[in-house]
């Protein structure tokens, strides 16, 4: 009989965040388990020694073709990953380099030209509140290219970047030159919500925008209230509107 693991008996009162989590956990608790067994080691001995030996990157890769073979991708969060492996995640809406692209969340709250001339097109997690709301160029940040472009020739004035989950890994080197930052991914507590706070530069996270181009003007309502940790957990939405000026 093959031994539990610690897992097997405490599971943190919590629920596995998705299926894949489960089906991965489940796999690697399999492979550990009968590892172990086969080793002949104590349990100590296992994880602080022979595991590293025995739990090869062949297995892990195992693991990943068995979820791909039931024909699941994966979620990516930079384009660098579908570019790099294609096979493995799902596929990217629009080119590129697409001039016109622009992203296009079915949740998007959209509505008609106000008073004002502006045009809502979308919604975010408003990441600090600050006393006013933040205008600028659209320009959509996806490659390491365009970071390195802006890198070598300065980040243009006035730079709203408009960027996808993994955003503050990407973006770092530049991230203090933006007026701000609308994301399509995360939240407030994510790495990239953590980075603008810290530089002052206004931000929203976990954005549902639709209808918005490279060099359009745009307006983001940085000063809506911040949206809580509480909110996250009770599923109260507190939403900062994204408007396209006209």
């Amino acid at each position: 009989m093959m031994g539990r693991l610690y897992t097997d008996r405490d599971r943190y009162g919590e629920a596995p965040a998705s299926l894949l989590v489960e089906a991965v956990h489940n796999a690697v608790r399999d492979l550990v388990r009968k590892r172990w067994s086969e080793s002949g080691d104590s349990w100590a001995s296992f994880a602080f020694g022979s595991s590293d030996r025995l739990v090869t990157k062949a297995d892990m890769e195992a693991i990943e073709r068995r979820i791909l073979g039931t024909g699941y991708r994966f979620a990516w969060s930079s384009m660098l990953s579908v570019r790099d492996r294609p096979d493995i995640y799902a596929a990217v809406e629009g080119a590129i380099d697409d001039p016109d692209f622009s992203f296009e969340h079915p949740d998007a709250i959209v509505a008609p030209v106000d008073g004002e001339g502006r045009e809502q097109r979308g919604v975010g997690d408003n990441v600090v509140r600050c006393p006013a709301d933040t205008g600028g160029i659209a320009r959509y940040i996806r490659t390491s290219e365009r970071v390195i472009d802006f890198m070598k020739n300065g980040v243009p004035e006035d730079t709203i970047a408009i960027i996808d989950d993994s955003g503050g890994t990407l973006t770092a080197p530049i991230l203090e030159g933006f007026k701000g930052v609308i994301c399509a991914g995360g939240t407030v507590r994510s790495h990239l919500g953590i980075l603008t706070r810290e530089y002052g530069i206004p931000c929203l996270m976990n954005a549902r925008i639709s209808g918005i181009r490279e060099g359009e003007r745009v307006l983001i309502e940085t000063s809506a209230a911040a949206r809580t940790a509480e909110s996250y957990q009770s599923g109260m939405e507190m939403r900062a509107r994204v408007w396209k000026i006209a």
